[in-house]
């Protein structure tokens, strides 16, 4: 998982409520349970003016000009203001991963839903939770100011703003590290692996029958 330690991005404003996991990712492209290969189809049903299916060539499908993404002032925006709840429905790794790929680092909303919170966290996406009143100034800034960026730093959990404006943010202590070192669930076991092997080779030892070898 890429570490999140600090990023400067451009904004771009998903002015809606309640998105959920299926206008992140619309449920017809969950059938891979690669990470790869979502981004083109985020916000399917906002991006394109046809219905999008696995397969199709996005390059030729007709783009919605009144969705954000697909306004020039916010190509390349790689953090995303939204507004509260934002990541509700059901659970799928798959609206992280769609983000992440499209080139998104950081959420910066009111609240979001806690297993779409949760899944960021494991993939390296850091959702940012400032107070409805500050996420409010936030629009009214992007909309109002071409190419608005924010600094981001996760080791010191502050947001700057081009004014000086300093936005502090909190976060599980447990997360930060994981996310500051670029460690899932599967690299945080992999640290312990010296352990599990010694482990494997005392229960190898005594339960012979369980297994013929072990190896990590």
């Amino acid at each position: 998982m890429q570490p999140f330690r600090t990023h400067t991005g451009l904004v771009a404003p998903l002015d809606r409520a309640n998105v959920d996991t299926d206008q992140i990712i619309p449920k017809q492209f969950l059938k891979s349970i690669h990470r790869s290969g979502f981004g083109p189809n985020l916000f399917d049903e906002w991006r394109y003016l046809d219905r999008g299916q696995p397969g199709m060539e996005n390059a030729r499908r007709p783009l919605n000009p009144d969705f954000v993404l697909n306004q020039a002032r916010y190509k390349g925006a790689s953090i995303l203001l939204a507004r509260r709840n934002f990541g509700c429905g059901s659970s799928r790794e798959h609206a992280p991963w769609a983000l992440g790929e499209f080139g998104f680092r950081a959420i910066i909303a009111p609240s979001f839903a806690d297993i779409f919170l949760t899944n960021c966290f494991k993939n390296g996406l850091l959702p940012i939770v400032l107070d409805e009143a500050r996420v409010d100034r936030l629009f009214a800034q992007v909309m109002a100011t071409p190419s608005f960026s924010l600094a981001i730093d996760l080791g010191e959990q502050t947001v700057r703003a081009r004014d000086g404006e300093v936005m502090r943010f909190d976060v599980d202590v447990f997360r930060k590290e994981c996310l500051l070192n670029g460690w899932d669930d599967i690299q945080l076991t992999l640290r312990h692996k010296e352990l599990i092997a010694e482990f494997e080779q005392r229960r190898l030892a005594r339960f012979p029958w369980l297994a013929k070898t072990t190896s990590l």
